[in-house]
C-alpha cells in the first residue's frame, strides 16, 4: 500500500485543491531552480513524488510497527535524560536519511525547503500510520522552525543543522501543575544574569519529547506583569551547563494512549537560558508555534480517521453475517457511507486550511527576515491570515472530535474484536484522544472561535450585521447559480439569521448600541458568560460551514466533486437543525 500512490482522492486535492498558483511563486521565483526545475509542472511533479516516497514509507515501514511501539513504549529516563527505545531510534534514523526533518527548513542549513504543504501532508501520512510516531517527527522540524524565525544567527547556524541530521530534537514548555490553559498564572521564573543570559527556576508537566535536547520555555522574568503581558520565551539547552545538565528529565507519564511518545515532567534548577522574541512578548511568540502545531494535529486528527476507516471498512467487507459480507447489510452500509464522506469533507477542508497556512506563513518569514513585503504580497499575506486565524480553531477541533467520534464507531464494526489487543483499533481509539487535548482542548477552540467572532462584530458592528442582510440567495440562483451554490448560501444565509438571534438575545444590545463598537466592548460579564454557554455548538457549526464553503468551491473546479458537496450538505444538515433550536431552547429558558 501506499498512503498517496494508491489514494485517488488525494491526488485529486493535490492537483486541484491545493492553491499552487500563490504558493508556488513563493517559494520558486524564478525558474530554472538552483536544483534544475523548469517551471510549476515539474515542481509539483518532483514534490508528488516526495509525498509518494513518504507514502510508501508511512504505510509499509512505520504502519507495521505500530503496534510493538505500542507496546514496547517510547523508552526510558536516565539520569535526567530520556533515552529513545529501538524502534524510536530507527524511526529517527530513517527520518534522518530521507530528509524528512528537514522537509520545509533552509537549504543553508541542510533542507530542502519545500512548501509548508507538503511538510503537513507528510505528517498526515505519519498520523495514519502511527500517531506517536508522528508526535515525535514533529517536535524536531517544528521547533526548528521556531529557531529560524526568532532566534538569532548564532542559534540558527547551531542548532538547526543538527536537528535536520536527527541529533537533536527540541520541546516546548508551556504546561504547569495546576496550570494548564491558564498559561498567565505560570510560576517559573526567570532572572537576569550580567552576560545577558537567565536563570530559569520551576517545573513543568505533560511536556511533549522533553529530552529532545532543547527546548523553548515560558517563564517569567522577575519584576515582569502578572498575567500574560509578563510571559517570556526562553531557548534552553539540556547540555550547556557547567554542572552537568542544565534541566533535568524526572518523569515519563503513563498515558491512555500514545505509549510510544515521550509525555514529561521536566525541572528547572537555575537553568541557563536565552531570551528570544523580546521580553514579555513570550505568550505572542509561543502562539505562532501553537497555530501552526493546531494545525499540525488537525493534519495528524485525519490521518487517524482515515486509518481506521480504512482498517474497518476492509474488514466489514471481509467479515461474513447473515449470508453475505456485513458491508453490504443496509445500517451498516449506510454508516460506513456516512463515515467516510465525513472523512473526506474533513480531507477537504484541511487542504484548503494548510494552503492559507502556507501563504501566511511564508509571507510572515519574508516578512520577520527583511521587513518588506510588496503591496501585492501584504494583500496576499492579510488574505492568508484572515483565513487561517479563522480556520485554526475550527480545523483542530473538527478533526481532533471527528478522530475520537470516528474510532470509537470503527470499532462498534469489529464487535467485540474491537476490544482486543491483536487488533489494531482499539489502540487507534486510546491515541485519539490525544490530539483531542494537547495544543488545547475542543473547548478551548470553541472558546477561541466565539472570540473572533465577538471580535469582528465589536470592531465594525453595521458592517458585521449588514452582511447578515445579503439578498435571499433564490435570487441569485434564478439568475443563473448551479445546484451547490444555490445550497451553500442558502445554508449560509439561514445560518447567519440564526447565529444573529443568538447574539442578540443572549448579547441584548440596547436600541442604539446595536452599531455602536464602544457599547459592544462595554458589554457585561453576565451577557459574555450567557454567550460562552453557546461557544463549542457555535464551533460546530463554523466547522460545517467552512467544510461546506470548501467542497462548494471544489464543485465549481470540478462537476464530478458536487456528488461529496451533496452528501455531505445530507450529513450536516439534521446537525445544523439541533444546534439551532438547542440556541433557541436555551435562551429562552435562560
Amino acid at each position: 500500500m501506499n498512503y498517496y500512490s494508491d489514494n485517488k482522492e488525494w491526488q485529486w486535492l493535490f492537483k486541484n485543491a491545493l492553491h499552487w498558483e500563490k504558493i508556488l511563486p513563493l517559494y520558486y521565483p524564478t525558474y530554472p531552480t538552483e536544483d534544475g526545475h523548469k517551471g510549476p509542472a515539474e515542481i509539483k511533479q518532483f514534490l508528488e513524488e516526495l509525498l509518494s516516497t513518504t507514502g510508501d514509507w508511512c504505510a509499509n515501514v512505520i504502519e507495521p510497527r505500530a503496534q510493538q511501539l505500542d507496546l514496547e513504549g517510547a523508552g526510558r529516563i536516565e539520569n535526567g535524560k530520556t533515552i529513545p527505545g529501538p524502534i524510536l531510534t530507527q524511526l529517527y534514523k530513517e527520518a534522518s536519511e530521507m530528509g524528512a526533518f528537514g522537509l520545509t527548513l533552509p537549504k543553508k542549513y541542510g533542507g530542502m525547503d519545500v512548501p509548508i504543504s507538503s511538510g503537513l501532508l507528510m505528517l498526515g501520512q505519519l498520523g495514519r500510520a502511527c500517531m506517536a510516531s508522528s508526535v515525535q517527527v514533529a517536535f524536531f522540524s517544528c521547533v526548528a522552525e521556531m529557531i529560524h524565525r526568532f532566534g538569532d544567527k548564532a542559534d540558527q547556524d547551531n542548532y538547526i543543522p543538527r536537528i535536520i541530521r536527527g541529533e537533536i530534537s527540541g520541546s516546548m514548555n508551556l504546561t504547569e501543575p495546576g496550570c494548564g490553559s491558564d498559561l498567565g498564572s505560570l510560576k517559573t521564573s526567570a532572572t537576569p544574569r550580567p552576560d545577558g543570559t537567565y536563570l530559569l527556576n520551576g517545573t513543568k508537566t505533560f511536556i511533549t519529547n522533553a529530552g529532545g535536547g532543547v527546548g523553548l520555555v515560558l517563564a517569567r522574568i522577575k519584576g515582569a506583569p502578572e498575567g500574560l503581558d509578563g510571559v517570556s520565551m526562553f531557548l534552553v539547552d539540556q547540555t550547556t551547563h557547567k554542572n552537568g545538565l542544565n534541566f533535568r528529565v524526572t518523569k515519563n507519564e503513563e498515558k491512555i494512549g500514545l505509549h510510544g511518545s515521550f509525555t514529561c515532567e521536566v525541572v528547572y534548577e537555575d537553568t541557563i537560558g536565552k531570551l528570544i522574541g523580546g521580553a514579555n512578548k513570550g505568550f505572542m511568540t509561543m502562539l505562532h508555534l501553537m497555530n501552526e502545531a493546531r494545525i499540525a494535529v488537525a493534519m495528524q486528527a485525519l490521518g487517524g480517521i482515515e486509518n481506521c476507516l480504512q482498517y474497518a471498512r476492509a474488514y466489514a467487507e471481509e467479515r461474513q453475517a447473515f449470508g453475505r459480507p456485513i458491508a453490504e447489510l443496509p445500517l451498516l452500509k449506510r454508516n460506513l457511507q456516512d463515515y467516510e464522506t465525513e472523512r473526506d469533507a474533513i480531507r477537504a477542508l484541511m487542504v484548503d486550511t494548510i494552503s492559507h497556512f502556507d501563504i501566511y506563513q511564508r509571507l510572515d518569514l519574508k516578512k520577520r527576515h527583511t521587513g518588506d513585503l510588496t503591496n501585492a504580497e501584504k494583500e496576499m499575506h492579510d488574505d492568508a491570515l484572515l483565513w487561517t486565524r479563522k480556520r485554526t480553531p475550527l480545523v483542530k477541533y473538527y478533526a481532533c472530535e471527528a478522530l475520537v467520534n470516528l474510532s470509537q464507531r470503527a470499532i462498534q464494526v469489529f464487535g467485540g474484536y474491537g476490544l482486543m489487543k491483536e487488533y489494531k483499533i482499539e489502540r487507534i481509539h486510546r491515541d485519539a484522544f490525544g490530539p483531542l487535548l494537547y495544543e488545547g482542548t475542543s473547548q478551548i477552540q470553541a472558546l477561541m472561535a466565539l472570540k473572533d467572532v465577538v471580535k469582528y462584530a465589536i470592531k465594525d458592528p453595521k458592517t458585521f450585521f449588514s452582511n447578515i442582510f445579503y439578498k435571499h440567495p433564490t435570487l441569485e440562483f434564478l439568475s443563473g447559480s448551479n445546484d451547490w451554490t444555490y445550497e451553500f448560501k442558502s445554508t449560509h444565509y439561514k445560518f447567519k439569521k440564526k447565529m444573529l438571534g443568538l447574539l442578540f438575545t443572549t448579547l441584548k444590545p440596547g436600541t442604539g448600541e446595536m452599531f455602536n463598537p464602544k457599547s459592544w466592548m462595554k458589554m457585561d460579564e453576565e451577557k459574555i458568560g450567557g454567550l460562552m454557554v453557546h461557544a463549542e455548538t457555535l464551533c460546530q457549526a463554523l466547522s460545517y460551514m467552512e467544510t461546506l464553503r470548501v467542497l462548494a468551491e471544489h464543485a465549481n473546479i470540478d462537476k464530478e466533486r458536487a456528488d461529496l458537496f451533496f452528501r455531505y450538505h445530507r450529513l450536516v444538515t439534521p446537525r445544523l437543525e439541533g444546534i439551532y433550536s438547542d440556541w433557541e431552547i436555551r435562551t429562552q429558558n435562560a
